[in-house]
């Protein structure tokens, strides 16, 4: 259910959370959807179940979603505007770290654009 790339740098259980995120962003998970047990997510991505379990973690954390003992990881009702949050702020830093590196307020307006263009398309 959730895209994972064993060589990426970006640590497997952010992967995992990402893809939790992206997932409820785009409406393909609605609250109270049912996330998948940690032991059929470990299985199906072939990871260890402490991953899946820290990640969970971190978004039950984040208010993204919420365990019910015995019943399972369901995605929460506010998930939105706690992802948008997060969103906005991954979005600051990479500003901060772009206009740092020397980048135009006018390129990265172009970048903006440009990316845009590609949700257009999709």
């Amino acid at each position: 259910m959730f895209d994972i790339d064993v060589r990426s740098r970006v640590p497997v259980y952010e992967q995992l959370c990402r893809s939790v995120a992206e997932l409820a962003a785009k409406g393909v998970l609605r609250p109270g959807d049912k996330l998948p047990s940690v032991r059929e997510e470990s299985k199906a991505l072939g990871i260890n179940p402490n991953t899946v379990t820290k990640a969970y973690a971190a978004l039950e954390r984040d208010g993204i979603v919420y365990s019910v003992p015995g019943r399972g990881v369901f995605l929460a009702d506010s998930h939105d505007e706690v992802i948008k949050a997060a969103a906005r702020e991954r979005f600051s830093d990479a500003v901060d770290d772009a206009l740092k590196a020397g980048l135009a307020p006018g390129e990265l307006k172009d970048i903006i654009d440009e990316g845009e263009g590609k949700n257009d398309k999709t």
